[in-house]
């Protein structure tokens, strides 16, 4: 079983004058610890489960690409871009350019997009929940297309692209992992079970988030029944939020806890459990994980 990192809060001490370096300093000591992915947020104003709108929050291509610079093997990615935000001829572009980068380390992490205040405060279109679906799943077999040898037009209901040139193509064979996330039973996991290499459900770090995932997955391997697909073909990876200590308690998860949940998760289905984690600009906290996590469970 693999475990990969989320930074999603980036108010840190220092401030913005510290953050580069920071920001940096947490990808690098991530890779060294052992973490097998790397993911920030595709958003622009902070969310409101996890502080205020004018906190700081870097874009994510842009930050994955500074990472990417730090680091030599750690898998990147965005969870997830909204398919709003950037035409998608562009968006697979820019993650074309990370995984060549990187040298094939890119996740393509997208999803429907949900934040409507970042859409309404920055002018970003925010159409009906059905056409955001429809735009997605355009862009999903854009990116097929321009993965591919086909450079020909691609006519859609919402995008229409003259020419799918993308070169260089990606160094990940055949591309960049298709990552959907979400957990909507009817169309996000439905196009996952059609499109991705991997999804990702939203799952807290819990008995009843245990219970809630195995029913996403249930949902998944039917859909995949429906469309043909192999379900073990798709990597099936969580978020939630890691509060570990050496010594647990009303909050704070102790290491035998946290290992006892993820073999549950792991016999579940999940392959890959990606935490976010407070404090971790503090060498600690990632040490930690290192220690009692990481390396306990990658012989799973």
């Amino acid at each position: 079983m693999k475990i990969g990192l989320q930074v999603p809060y980036f108010t840190w001490p220092g401030g913005p004058e510290t953050l580069g370096r920071t920001f940096g300093e947490v990808a690098a000591r991530a890779e060294a610890c052992g973490f097998a992915s790397f993911w920030v947020m595709d958003h622009f104003f902070q969310l409101a489960m996890i502080g205020r709108p004018e906190n700081e929050m870097l874009e994510g291509y842009s930050a994955l690409s500074f990472a990417a610079a730090r680091t030599s093997t750690i898998k990147l990615g965005t969870m997830v871009t909204g398919v709003t935000y950037r035409h998608p001829g562009l968006l697979v572009k820019t993650a074309t350019t990370l995984d060549v980068l990187s040298g094939g380390r890119a996740y393509f992490g997208v999803g429907a997009a949900w934040y409507e205040r970042e859409h309404e405060g920055l002018g970003v279109p925010f159409p009906p929940i059905k056409e955001r679906f429809e735009r997605l799943q355009e862009t999903l077999q854009i990116a097929g297309q321009m993965w591919s040898d086909d450079n020909g037009p691609f006519e859609g209901k919402h995008y229409r692209l003259a020419e799918t040139i993308c070169a260089p193509q990606p160094l990940s064979l055949p591309h960049p992992p298709i990552l959907i996330g979400g957990q909507g039973e009817k169309k996000t996991l439905r196009l996952a079970a059609r499109y991705a290499d991997a999804v990702n459900i939203p799952a807290a770090f819990n008995e009843e988030g245990l219970e809630a995932f195995r029913h996403k997955l249930d949902v998944l391997r039917q859909h995949c029944e429906r469309e043909g697909r192999p379900y073990e073909r798709i990597e099936k990876t969580f978020l939630g939020t890691l509060m570990l200590r050496r010594e647990g308690d009303e909050r704070w998860m102790s290491p035998d806890q946290a290992r006892s949940l993820l073999r549950k998760f792991r016999d579940a289905g999940a392959d890959q459990a990606i935490f976010n984690m407070p404090f971790v600009e503090d060498p600690k906290t990632l040490e930690l994980a290192a220690e009692e996590l990481i390396a306990p469970v990658a012989s799973w």
